[in-house]
């Protein structure tokens, strides 16, 4: 931490169960998508009993700013769950990474001084908000990408670049569709153990209270995966067995200095010791989390087996094996509870879920490192490296 910069740390951390992004299917899918946050920031006061007139900012990541997700979506679910209108907004689009960098700026706001306490997290709801609708908009106002940019790159979608990222790493369907099956065990035995169940907000979806993930598949293994066909290439290797799912979700953490911790009377659970936000290639585009852990391992004089506890966001089983391959980690110890191949991945809500899940996971383990590292469209790379106290 350079000089005269303040320690910013985690006082609380809460997520929605993670539901299926779809229109008849959800469990949310009668909840607009301002609830889903609205309720984890309410939780993060009754769990930690801070007081939100302190709070001075909240920011959220949300990629489908249109919609019911538009005009300000962090404090609209703010203002709805009749917090104090002092308190300052902010939504964040760092595509897939946006949570994880709504922590990261929170960070650095508390690191600099120019805020104490700060509310971070995100939001998604891909099955009111999701693809059809950002497209349709596009359709008919206009397409996000100027012809100077694909005269410039030849920009192809997530699922071919996952494809290419395949086929440079020698990846084989084989290895990618045992990784998924893996990732629906350890998401259902966290499940079925009750890991998840102090991170989860019970949430009213479908008429009733949800506690658990949707997505969750106990039964899914490799054989059942292979039986799948390709979703990008007539002879590819990606499906969507061993890609994300389309969720809808919502998680927020509550972020303080280490001194206005104390003077709140409350106890931090993690510091955060230092984030990195890089660009890569934009056609292959998921390979950010290979240099963005190296960066932060280097930087921070770490190799990967001084960490505890790893969480890489499972956008496609290629990505998770290919920054496997450079950097050679102890498996058991990366995504231990599952990933979004198993529990789900609201685009603008999965990097605060992530910090959510390692935070718990830490503490569960008694470890002390845990890193975040995340694949973003357009070709960003996101790291997050916390510290348990």
């Amino acid at each position: 931490m350079a000089q005269g910069l303040q320690e910013a740390v985690i006082v609380e951390a809460v997520r929605t169960p993670v539901g299926r992004g779809h229109r008849e299917k959800g469990i949310f899918r009668d909840v607009h998508p301002a609830v889903l946050l609205g309720g984890c920031y309410s939780a993060l006061f009754a769990r930690s009993g801070v007081d939100p007139e302190t709070v001075d900012h909240a920011i959220c990541g949300c990629v489908y700013q249109i919609a019911e997700q538009s005009a300000g979506i962090t404090r609209n679910a703010w203002l709805q769950e009749g917090l104090p209108e002092r308190t300052a907004a902010t939504t964040v689009d760092v595509r897939c990474g946006s949570g994880q960098q709504a922590v990261n700026l929170a960070a650095l706001r508390i690191a600099t001084g120019v805020d104490d306490v700060v509310v971070a997290g995100g939001v998604e709801h891909m099955g009111r908000v999701g693809f059809p609708v950002n497209l349709g908009a596009q359709e008919q106002w206009g397409q996000a990408f100027t012809p100077q940019l694909l005269e410039r790159y030849a920009l192809v979608p997530q699922g071919e670049g996952a494809e290419l990222i395949a086929d440079r790493w020698g990846i084989s369907r084989e290895e990618m569709d045992a990784l998924s099956a893996e990732s629906h065990r350890r998401a259902a035995a966290a499940t079925d153990s009750g890991a998840f169940a102090r991170e989860l907000l019970p949430t009213v979806g479908s008429g009733a209270t949800q506690t658990a993930d949707q997505g969750i598949r106990p039964s899914t293994t490799p054989e059942i995966l292979a039986g799948l066909k390709p979703a990008f290439r007539p002879d590819g290797r990606v499906t969507a067995g061993n890609s994300s799912q389309i969720s809808d979700g919502a998680a927020a953490l509550l972020l303080t200095s280490a001194a206005k911790a104390r003077a709140l009377g409350v106890r931090p659970r993690a510091r955060i010791v230092d984030q990195v936000v890089l660009g890569v290639d934009p056609i292959t585009m998921l390979t950010g989390p290979i240099p963005a852990t190296a960066k932060i391992l280097e930087r921070n004089g770490l190799t990967i087996g001084d960490l505890d506890a790893i969480e890489i966001n499972e956008a496609f089983a290629s990505v998770v094996l290919a920054w496997e391959r450079e950097h050679r980690p102890d498996m058991a110890r990366v995504n231990p509870r599952g990933g979004a191949i198993a529990i789900g991945h609201p685009l603008g809500s999965t990097g605060a879920r992530l910090i959510t899940t390692l935070l718990h996971e830490l503490e569960d383990l008694d470890g002390e490192l845990g890193l975040v590292t995340m694949c973003c469209a357009g070709g960003i790379g996101t790291a997050t490296l916390i510290q348990r106290l």
